[in-house]
């Protein structure tokens, strides 16, 4: 990245305006080929321009110039822009030009489509969105988006992302923070050693530029693209939100002055709901398990809606109106939770955190609004208990893949406090499947199957038992086993054992004519119930690390009696493979003249590997999916 003068920001600023005020010609024939090239679309001008008058007085003014190439590239076509009773919108238009550069739709500000941010709830009425819904005739397409909003909200500064995706190009993108009050300003660049960024920032002005930046393929098992592509955060030590000062300089305080914001009378309850969860917990001392009591009552009483954190703004609703209603998103469940817990003489802390399975931190090195989900911590003595909120049907304690192992914000009086959520590691997603097999002298097999879950592997079951009896036979038809025919699901039973966080499931089967057939020998497929077939994509040049984010293990274990008539000569010799990225065993064993024995165990580890290693993970895993295909003939007598 190149630091510039800032003298020279005058002429940049006039190259900028000028580049498109020539008769404005959006023509997607003037767009330079080595920027089309594995493109889906083209971003041909994204500027941002903040400027903060002052500590509770900010305007955002935003214009994006992009060219959809293909239907893959509407993705990128996003004309909206959200607002609350504490941002204003000033100004809103989007143009809509065709290959030639003609404009073939206009939107004012009045055109637009205004709805709420969220459906099935009337909390956060205030909450909304401006957009358009432009669906194109033809590619490509060029849009012309500008919009500019005023907010009192000055915590919460526009990041830049000048590459907001992959295959996608960019001809220009500028971000610029105006700071006529000399406001301390902080910043955090990141991932930007391998862009050809331009910095012409001062010390209160920050100001950057992207130019004829070449599309990015994506890469299959590869880091994030927050880890990847160039980003940048922006704050100020002193800032408002919702019209409330504060000062900070590092999470600390910052959590301090936000914990305080956050109580502001929005953690009070009714006299008869604090007695009534005290009734239920008052033969129980041992604060978790009171906690426990607690969580099974919010569960029970409300359902969630979902309002991300910076929609439905950042303060929650008062737990009295969660209480009342029965519903809320989840800074408004949370701090339901956690009033009822604070009722109960149990301490808990709201927490924020980047939701979702990809495990995006919230940055350890600079503090600010960050995150779009909100949990509960307990603090246990160094063994701290995490609570999602916002489900329904997740035990009590378990967080899953969509917050476990990140760092996150946790709001405490004392200040906040970087803490991190648990790993749920390799071994301890284990899946064990257990079946009695009989393969028939027709060639069809009846089995009885057990299937015993945990860890990630448990988030991925436990919701089976939501399912229809319809909707059971077709997940398994459709989905876990979608590789036999003639598969017919005779009966099963689910167990969800919440207190220790593992699914079991219990499948009666047929399947006609699994085996072929022919007058000497009776061929069948061992790996009835776990094919793992998955071969990660080739790449002749890869040029991004190889990320296995989550590891998981499955052990398999298979009692197989052949069909009357039919004899088991020589068994295949034990497999087995071992690599830096986990192990794969089968062996063979057996056990009487009809019966033989197969084992499974497949280990696979998480961890970020050089470009390199890519290779030899993708030979690895090719050896796996050959052996899981593995055929046995078995003879007449």
């Amino acid at each position: 990245m190149k630091k510039l003068p800032y003298l020279t920001i005058l002429l940049v600023l006039l190259s900028i305006s000028s580049t498109f005020s020539q008769k404005n010609n959006y023509a997607s024939l003037l767009i330079p080929v080595e920027l089309k090239k594995d493109a889906n679309a083209v971003i041909r001008d994204n500027s941002i321009e903040i400027t903060i008058e002052s500590v509770d007085e900010m305007t955002v003014y935003k214009r994006e110039v992009i060219t959809i190439l293909n239907k893959v590239g509407d993705s990128y076509a996003d004309i909206y822009e959200s607002y609350d009773n504490d941002t204003k919108i000033t100004k809103l238009s989007a143009y809509i030009y065709d290959a030639f550069g003609n404009q073939i739709k206009k939107y004012s500000k009045n055109k637009f489509l205004d709805v709420s941010a969220v459906d099935g709830g009337t909390l956060y009425s205030d909450s909304r969105v401006k957009y358009v819904d432009y669906t194109p005739i033809s590619y490509p397409y060029t849009i012309v988006f500008e919009s500019e909003y005023k907010t009192s909200s000055t915590g919460f500064i526009p990041s830049w992302y000048p590459i907001s995706g992959y295959y996608l190009s960019v001809e220009k993108s500028t971000y610029k923070l105006n700071n006529p009050q000399n406001l301390t300003i902080r910043k955090k660049e990141k991932n930007f050693d391998s862009f050809s960024i331009e910095d012409f920032s001062s010390e209160f002005n920050v100001f950057y530029s992207l130019n004829d930046q070449a599309s990015i393929k994506y890469e299959n098992i590869a880091p994030l693209s927050i880890d990847v592509l160039p980003s940048l955060l922006v704050g100020v030590n002193q800032f408002a939100l919702k019209k409330i000062r504060g000062y900070a300089t590092n999470w600390k305080e910052f959590g301090k002055w936000r914990y305080e914001f956050l109580k502001n009378g929005k953690d009070e309850l009714t006299d008869d709901i604090k007695l009534k969860v005290n009734e239920l917990v008052k033969d129980i001392s041992d604060p978790i398990e009171k906690a426990k009591v607690v969580y099974s009552f919010m569960q029970n009483k409300t359902r969630y809606i979902s309002v991300q954190e910076g929609i439905g703004g950042w303060m929650p609703i008062p737990a009295n109106e969660v209480d009342k209603v029965g519903y809320g998103d989840c800074k408004g469940l949370t701090n339901y939770t956690k009033t009822l817990l604070d009722a109960v003489g149990v301490k808990s802390h709201y927490s924020v955190i980047w939701a979702g399975d990809s495990k995006r931190n919230v940055e350890k090195d600079f503090f600010g609004m960050q995150g779009n989900h909100v949990i509960l911590n307990i603090p246990n003595n160094g063994n701290d208990v995490w609570l999602e909120c916002t489900s329904q049907t997740v035990p009590f304690g378990f967080l899953g893949d969509f917050t476990d192992d990140r760092n996150v914000l946790v709001m405490t009086p004392e200040g906040g406090i970087i803490k991190r959520t648990p790993a749920y590691k390799n071994e301890t997603n284990l899946q064990t499947t257990k079946a009695k097999i009989k393969l028939e002298e027709n060639g069809s097999v009846q089995a009885n199957v057990n299937i015993t879950s945990k860890g990630i592997q448990y988030d991925n079951k436990y919701f089976y038992e939501t399912y229809t009896k319809e909707e059971l036979e077709k997940k398994y038809k459709s989905n876990v086993w979608s590789y036999i025919n003639n598969l017919e699901i005779l009966s099963v039973e689910l167990k969800n054992d919440k207190d220790n966080v593992v699914f079991k499931e219990d499948v009666k089967v047929s399947i006609k004519n699994y085996a072929s057939i022919n007058e000497q020998e009776y061929l069948f497929r061992v790996n009835v119930f776990n094919k793992n077939s998955y071969v990660p994509k080739r790449y002749r040049n890869r040029k991004l690390p190889l990320k296995i984010s989550r590891g998981y293990k499955d052990v398999d274990s298979y009692e197989i009696k052949i069909p009357e008539g039919y004899i088991l000569s020589v068994l295949p010799s034990e497999k087995l493979l071992t690599s830096k990225f986990g192990t794969y065993k089968v062996t063979f064993t057996k056990i009487d003249e009809t019966t033989f024995k197969y084992d499974k165990s497949m280990l696979i580890k998480d961890g970020v590997y050089p470009k390199e290693d890519y290779k030899l993970y993708r030979s690895f895993r090719r050896s796996i999916a050959k052996y899981e295909n593995l055929r046995i003939a078995i003879v007449k007598k």
